[in-house]
């Protein structure tokens, strides 16, 4: 495809974010269920064993809040609520399907989008606090058995809570044809952009 035809929409560097904290949310899912219940427990076999994945399953928890702290920063801005996000919303079975004429030019993220990354904002402060409740090995000495059984009840459901944010942000990403290229290779097509962010679009080209 031509160089001429294609617009950057993320750097290297934005990307590579992006993908550790895809993999470290997908590593986590899979030890935080084997973890949860014995049907699941073959999946510690990943990581080498049951001892073994109770060891990692935090550390990993850690790579991913700093990994998306790091996306926080860069795109909350981007992620801010606007009056057009709700006319898109009222409009989501038109934007379903297909038919996005006569809605309001959006920037580089439309309401879906924002709502997966505020969504996935809080889930992922909830676990990370409660995570470090459960944390034994370093903080059994600061928490009650109370506070743990608690801990443990927002921690089972923010993770339930992010494994659907995530299946759905996967499930839109391959759903709207053009947006893995984004994450891929760090840019998409003028008519993808013309199409679903006409305003980020005219912004992009604008520039020298």
């Amino acid at each position: 495809m031509s160089e001429n035809n294609v617009v950057s929409r993320y750097t290297t560097a934005a990307r590579i974010n992006h993908w550790i904290t895809a993999v470290s949310l997908i590593l986590l899912a899979l030890s935080g269920m084997a973890l949860f219940h014995p049907s699941l427990y073959f999946l510690t076999n990943l990581f080498g064993g049951g001892q073994m994945t109770r060891a990692v399953h935090p550390w990993i928890g850690v790579v991913l809040f700093f990994s998306f702290l790091g996306l926080f920063f860069r795109f909350f801005t981007l992620n801010l609520w606007n009056r057009d996000d709700t006319v898109w919303m009222k409009n989501l079975g038109a934007v379903i399907n297909d038919r996005e004429e006569g809605l309001p030019e959006l920037g580089k993220y439309n309401a879906g989008q924002k709502l997966v990354f505020w969504g996935q904002s809080i889930l992922i402060l909830l676990l990370f606090g409660s995570g470090l409740v459960l944390w034994d090995v370093y903080f059994e000495a600061f928490t009650s058995i109370d506070q743990k059984r608690l801990s443990a009840v927002v921690h089972a459901l923010c993770a339930i809570g992010a494994i659907l944010i995530w299946i759905v942000h996967v499930y839109a990403a391959i759903w709207v044809k053009g947006t893995l290229r984004a994450m891929t290779r760090g840019s998409v097509t003028r008519g993808w952009s013309w199409k679903h962010h006409r305003k980020w679009f005219r912004q992009e080209v604008g520039k020298p």
